[in-house]
């Protein structure tokens, strides 16, 4: 015992030690983390500039940039996108080139190899060498002040700290990866959903098959056109879905997937006090920061002496581009067109020469290439590829035929830096023809100007398919007169100008009719339910401001589920009484038309019609597993039509095995939905869509950290109204990125709003700046507030 107080004494002073070390770890941290922090303030010296530039920040961190040339604004751009940006726009590139791995290890191979199959830093490189001069410049431009901009954080991004890795400069290539990237998020690169349509094709008879895939029905809603007729059931003969064994059958697991798209919609300068008035939500997945960027650049328009150019919207870090927004002419917004930008090309293999395959010159060499994807922490990786000239082999058709994708984002010309210009446009005819001849992913392109004319388009590359074959199936290429033929000429495009109704809107759904349609071809159409809305809501008024095209972005009506709602409520009023169905029944008594965030009826309602609805799909599904025992059924975004028009006819042959009848179909649904719900606290009565609907917006690194460090970095957890199949789209991951209306010319009424905030630096004072304001779909001014920081940079 006489040895206890000095066992203290050393126990304190190693506790004591142990405590300072812990703080000095923390200030160091913290000291690290501040010395990364972008230059919002002072005197910079750039000998790269010929004319001073100046960078100001208003409260929600909007830039300004105001410069004598667009040079020396494009290399300041790249510089405040590196400092604020670098490491999402590392992301982009990465993901694009398949370099993830590099940053986070072996865990990111699933995803580089799929990636690196379509070697786009290749093709970005070859992409460069085709720029005009001035382009090829611009690019420079933006490259070096991307650099210069990493160059100066005295400490590289916290990211790079955690992970243990150093940023890799800038590189000419960079750029068209991030629209390579932008390919990928809005396209198939895998086509996943055409080999699902090939193995149906092989599967099912023809008339179910058409069944399934037809491209629109009753909830069209086209701005030019009627809608589709949708096809007639799959007779009995064709098709007898009792007859299946039982054990085809997969449990369903999900209420439906979020795909790629957005709302954009316009009105006429007769209904909107002279000038037209353009509004724009793109819906993607959500992070912190936002994938966007609240920019104003200002310079000298090389067009018209002593006159500015003042151009205001979302830039995209890593491209020195302003995407969408309004140029005080012409203002204008982006929805995903769900085009047709992939065919499988079935690849012969010449008999006598296995490394030359068929093309319609004769048999052409393989060409090979040997890819090495760099691993954090561990080996390297080789891939090999083979490309056709149409593309490379990565996949097989029903009959083990080799298969070449054929993308727009791999052809020649699919990138370059024609959007740009539309900082210049001064009309909307102007801005349509610049949209036409733009690189990058196809888009609906809606743009309306300062003298009240509107139109729709598509913005980006279209391919010329030649031949009698369908593009949602694999195809032979072989034959001359068969495949693509360069790019879409600029006439050949669809086009909808001041139409006689004055309004246009679009929301993923298909725009238009034949011939139009065929040249678009489907790449997976939303159904027209969102479409439909927004078309409605403009209809029922005759003037608009602003403030009315927040209202549409914002209505969260519940339109599309009303029939399910009506169609449940009959089903439990026949349904067998008991308890759960007592507890259903009075869930759907709250209903109130919309997806709001205290509805259970809603929530019950939405889950209900996803399980039945994945049922019925199924046992089309086990029949394809009949022979291809892998088979899912892709995204059918269509599949609204087919549900319920066999829920009118409950076609006895058509009903999955194991129910009696559709009513004992529609109960067993409901009967699953409820031992979901019931089992959590509360029961089913407490089971709220916005306990559903919760926000889940994260940064990219936060689930490698503890949950503390987590909930520092993610946006709050909101509880928030709306969902997939109404204006206001929106789940916990994904929603509108962005939401703006203005009226070019008078952006002084307009509004911008930007989900997860404007900086990616947790100790800015513009982390998540905004995202408040977002989340309770409080409008934010179009312009940007005065300035609270100035950077000056200045040439030697």
């Amino acid at each position: 015992m006489a040895g206890s107080p000095c066992v203290r004494r050393i126990f304190l002073r190693v506790l004591c030690v142990a405590v300072v070390l812990v703080v000095l770890a923390i200030v160091a941290s913290w000291l690290a983390l501040r010395s990364s922090l972008p230059h919002y303030d002072g005197r910079l010296t750039v000998p790269a500039l010929s004319a001073a530039v100046t960078v100001e920040r208003d409260a929600l961190g909007t830039v300004t940039l105001r410069a004598q040339n667009r040079r020396d604004l494009t290399w300041a751009l790249g510089y405040v996108h590196a400092q604020e940006r670098f490491f999402e726009m590392d992301l982009l590139r990465r993901r694009a080139a398949g370099e993830l791995a590099e940053l986070f290890g072996a865990v990111a191979l699933p995803a580089d190899r799929t990636a690196r199959a379509h070697r786009m830093r290749a093709r970005a490189h070859e992409a460069i060498a085709k720029l005009s001069p001035e382009d090829h410049d611009e690019l420079i431009a933006y490259r070096d002040g991307v650099n210069a901009g990493l160059a100066a954080l005295s400490v590289r991004p916290f990211p790079y700290l955690l992970t243990r890795t150093k940023p890799e400069p800038w590189q000419d290539e960079d750029t068209p990866l991030v629209v390579a990237a932008m390919s990928f998020t809005l396209n198939d690169a895998e086509n996943k959903r055409e080999l699902a349509f090939a193995e149906m094709h092989d599967a099912l008879p023809e008339s179910a098959y058409r069944f399934l895939t037809a491209s629109g029905g009753a909830w069209d809603a086209p701005i030019a056109g009627p809608s589709l007729n949708w096809p007639k059931t799959s007779p009995i003969g064709d098709l007898d879905l009792r007859t299946l064994d039982p054990a085809l059958l997969q449990m369903p697991g999900h209420d439906g997937k979020d795909a790629p798209g957005s709302n954009s919609f316009a009105v006429s300068g007769a209904l909107a006090d002279g000038a037209a008035l353009i509004a724009n939500d793109m819906h993607l997945d959500l992070r912190v920061p936002g994938l966007w960027f609240r920019t104003r650049a200002i310079y000298p328009n090389p067009r018209r002496a002593g006159r500015t150019v003042d151009v205001i919207g979302a830039s995209l870090p890593g491209a020195p581009v302003i995407v969408a927004g309004s140029n005080r002419e012409v203002a204008w917004g982006f929805t995903n067109s769900y085009a047709d930008t992939t065919d499988w090309v079935r690849v012969m293999r010449d008999p006598a020469q296995p490394d030359r395959y068929v093309a319609p010159d004769g048999a052409r060499p393989f060409v090979k290439h040997e890819e090495i994807i760099r691993v954090h922490g561990a080996d390297d990786e080789k891939l090999d590829v083979e490309e056709t000239e149409w593309g490379p082999l990565i996949g097989k058709d029903v009959d083990g035929t080799p298969l070449a994708l054929a993308w727009t984002a791999q052809q020649p010309g699919a990138f370059n830096f024609e959007l740009q210009k539309l900082e210049l446009a001064e009309t909307a005819d102007e801005a349509v023809a610049i949209a036409q001849a733009a690189g990058g992913p196809p888009q609906n392109f809606l743009v309306g100007d300062h003298n009240g004319n509107i139109a729709w388009t598509i913005a980006g590359r279209l391919p010329r398919r030649i031949g009698d074959y369908d593009s949602r199936l694999p195809a032979d290429f072989s034959h001359a007169g068969t495949g693509w033929d360069g790019w879409l000429e600029a006439k050949s495009y669809p086009l909808i100008a001041n139409p006689p109704w004055q309004r246009l809107w679009t929301a993923n759904q298909r725009i238009t009719e034949d011939p139009w349609l065929a040249t678009l071809g489907d790449g997976g159409y939303d159904i027209g339910a969102r479409a439909r809305q927004i078309r409605d809501d403009l209809r029922a008024r005759e003037h608009f401001t602003p403030a009315d095209m927040l209202a549409i972005q914002l209505d969260d009506r519940a339109i599309f589920l009303e029939r399910w709602k009506d169609l449940f409520a009959l089903e439990l009023n026949r349904a067998p009484k008991s308890k759960v169905h007592d507890e259903l029944a009075k869930a759907l008594g709250d209903w109130n038309d919309r997806a709001s965030i205290d509805s259970v009826a809603y929530r019950v309602v939405k889950a209900w019609r996803s399980e039945v609805v994945d049922t019925v799909l199924d046992a089309f599904a086990a029949k394809v597993r009949t022979k291809f025992p892998d088979f899912a059924m892709p995204t059918l975004s269509q599949s609204e039509h087919a549900v319920w028009q066999l829920l009118g006819e409950r076609p006895a042959h058509l009903l999955p095995p194991g129910y009696a009848d559709w009513d004992a179909l529609l109960i067993a649904c409901a009967d699953r939905v409820a031992a979901k719900l019931d089992h959590q606290e509360g029961g089913i009565a407490a089971r709220t869509w916005g306990e559903r609907n919760t926000m889940h917006i994260a940064h990219p690194i936060s689930r490698a950290l503890p949950a503390f460090a987590a909930r520092w970095l993610d946006m709050p957890p909101d509880e928030l109204p709306g969902d997939r199949d109404m204006p206001r789209v929106q789940s916990p991951t994904f929603g509108a990125s962005e939401r703006f209306a203005v009226a070019p010319g008078d952006e002084e009424h307009g509004y911008f709003m930007l989900a997860g905030g404007q900086s990616g630096h947790p100790l800015s004072p513009y982390y998540g700046a905004g995202h408040a304001d977002w989340a309770a779909g409080k409008p934010t001014p179009f312009l940007p507030g005065p300035a609270q920081h100035t950077l000056r940079l200045v040439p030697r």
